[in-house]
């Protein structure tokens, strides 16, 4: 696992490198949106399968950049937030001193499938919760059932928090593990969790990043695989993820590898994706372009951009039930049966 992520991130410096030539542009209104059309030209990954025409968008946009001068700022990012926009891609973002252009278009009108205030209840995590790193565990279901609800990949945990995760629960049928709404994080901590429950090495995808300004520029397919020596505990009973729209980046990613798992069910809606790793790019006037850089597809070379699809298509419709809990419960006592 940690070859991966070095090799992935010694490429993403090399192409944040190689990206310092377009930063002769004037910083003018003009300059600056040049130098940000530029560097998503050639350096963003998904220009090409995303089916944009990024030459149309230059075309529509720049001649309202014409009639800027260098203090109409907000006016300027405006026009760049609504090109960032089109892409639909979470992992785009510009950030200036007075904001950050955020993009909802890739969840918007998707069932959010998730109620923290359900989730959190006494029929569920309650208030009793525990602990381990970034993780919230308890025991639900009569105690036949193991919870474990991870927000953030951002928050770390270590072999020993799981373990004491997995001893608790050592008397349980199986687990749940709810990963809706993360919205990601530090990859290396996808890894782990997911290194949890495979008892060998397993491919989980592939990996490969621009090498050119071209559209079609990228290096050979790299994989991406799971290796069990970085989690030496281990889950072998049923265990059930669930996800919706808002599973995004890091967390995208785990839901991937755990498809490859055998005890495994994916419950839910479709992920968000975020199948590319982000770099950040420095504009004339000190903003912050950030884009994907890096794609990622699964162990069948399919891109995860776009989101993955659950084995069972579970909706929240229950106002005193979390629908997708409790499918869960009975898809593991069905497998214990």
């Amino acid at each position: 696992m940690k070859t991966n992520i070095i090799a992935i991130l010694l490429c993403l410096l090399l192409v944040a490198c190689s990206d310092k030539q377009s930063q002769l542009q004037p910083n003018t209104p003009v300059g600056n949106f040049d130098a940000f059309w530029s560097v998503i030209d050639q350096r963003y990954c998904f220009i090409e399968d995303k089916q944009i025409d990024w030459n149309q968008v230059y075309a529509d946009y720049r001649p309202q950049i014409d009639t800027l001068n260098p203090k109409q700022e907000r006016e300027l990012f405006k026009a760049m937030a609504e090109c960032i926009d089109l892409l639909k891609d979470g992992h785009v973002n510009l950030y200036s001193p007075f904001d950050i252009s955020h993009s909802s278009s890739w969840w918007n009108g998707y069932p959010a499938n998730f109620n923290s205030n359900l989730l959190f209840s006494d029929k569920y995590l309650g208030k009793n919760y525990q602990m381990a790193g970034g993780l919230y565990y308890n025991r639900i279901a009569q105690d036949s059932i193991g919870l474990i609800r991870y927000s953030s990949f951002s928050s770390g945990f270590s072999a020993l928090n799981m373990l004491y995760v997995l001893n608790y629960f050592s008397s349980c049928r199986g687990i749940i593990i709810d990963v809706r709404n993360n919205g990601g994080g530090d990859l290396e901590n996808a890894y782990k969790l997911a290194a949890t429950f495979f008892t060998k090495n397993q491919l989980v995808g592939y990996w490969q990043h621009k090498t050119g300004k071209g559209h079609h520029d990228f290096s050979t397919l790299e994989p991406l695989t799971i290796d069990t020596a970085d989690m030496p505990c281990r889950w072998l009973k049923p265990v059930v993820v669930l996800c919706n729209r808002q599973t995004y980046s890091a967390a995208n990613f785990f839901v991937n590898a755990m498809r490859y798992a055998d005890n495994c069910v994916i419950v839910g809606g479709i992920t968000g994706g975020g199948g590319g790793m982000p770099l950040s790019y420095e504009l004339p006037n000190g903003w912050m372009i950030r884009f994907s850089a890096i794609r990622m597809f699964d162990a069948s070379k399919n891109s995860i951009e776009d989101g993955i699809l659950p084995d069972q298509q579970i909706t929240l419709v229950s106002d005193d039930k979390d629908d997708l809990i409790e499918y869960s419960i009975a898809a593991i006592n069905s497998l214990y049966k």
